[in-house]
């Protein structure tokens, strides 16, 4: 639905969303267009690319930042619950994929903890605002997370023809999945983005169960699935165990036989 966005041109970054424009087939435009079909725009904004709603009334604009913030928290020990999850009672240093990136909060915790993390995201959206926060990370002065980011690789890609293409050797670890919420869920968990997201990109061709089935075929060790708490399953498939935090819960499926399950 990429033809519901557009990119705002300004003098101070014309270049750039000219560039930016061209490389998304995105329409390129100086001034909101009259054509209400359009729900939001990409815009660079000082230093950084965000994504806000066509409508002033809707909540404010998305970016990826992490330098700060709720990614700062993370850095100072929260979010253990993911960690305990994708790395289990593993002492080497996992490979692990994240499908569904996102805005790759997840995948910076566990960068984090020192796993290396190859991030995939469908949407050329949302992979321009992340890659936007990578560079912007890659280039802070800041020792700490620039030893994070560059434990995070990103492509732009489908996750299920990614992991079809990849041969027995290029198994990852640990394959994360973070399906979208459903449009329908009120919870907290729908965020800002959440719903700018939802109004976006959700469809009909979100097909996590086969997305699931083609992870546990595809992952060496394990696959950890985020859903909230109360949630059924992903696929209506029980997990072999399931960590759960006050709003999400991780369900996750063995691989390997003979890997200890933690304690939750």
């Amino acid at each position: 639905m990429s033809a519901a966005i557009f990119v705002v041109d300004t003098p101070l970054s014309h270049e750039r969303a000219a560039l930016l424009a061209a490389r998304l087939s995105l329409p390129l435009f100086e001034f909101m267009p009259p054509d209400v079909g359009y729900v939001a725009a990409l815009q660079f904004c000082d230093d950084h690319l965000q994504l806000l709603p066509a409508d002033a009334k809707q909540s404010g604009p998305v970016c990826v930042d992490f330098c700060g913030g709720a990614n700062a928290y993370r850095l100072q020990g929260g979010a253990e619950l993911i960690v305990k999850a994708v790395r289990g009672r593993s002492k080497e240093t996992l490979r692990v994929l994240d499908a569904t990136a996102g805005l790759g909060r997840d995948s910076f915790v566990l960068a984090s903890r020192g796993l290396h993390v190859q991030m995939l995201e469908r949407s050329p959206i949302i992979a321009a605002l992340l890659a936007d926060g990578l560079e912007r990370a890659h280039h802070c002065g800041d020792a700490r997370l620039e030893e994070i980011v560059g434990n995070m690789l990103l492509q732009q890609m489908d996750a299920s023809t990614y992991l079809a293409e990849l041969t027995p050797e290029q198994h990852p670890d640990v394959i994360y999945l973070d399906p979208m919420f459903p449009a329908s869920d009120k919870s907290a968990l729908v965020k800002k983005e959440m719903r700018l997201f939802q109004q976006l990109f959700h469809g009909a061709d979100d097909n996590y169960d086969e997305l699931l089935d083609l992870s546990r075929q595809r992952a060496r060790l394990r696959v950890v699935v985020k859903r909230p708490r109360k949630s059924e399953p992903l696929a209506n498939a029980r997990p072999d165990y399931a960590l759960e935090g006050k709003s999400v819960r991780f369900d996750v499926y063995v691989s390997a036989p003979d890997q200890p399950v933690p304690t939750p």
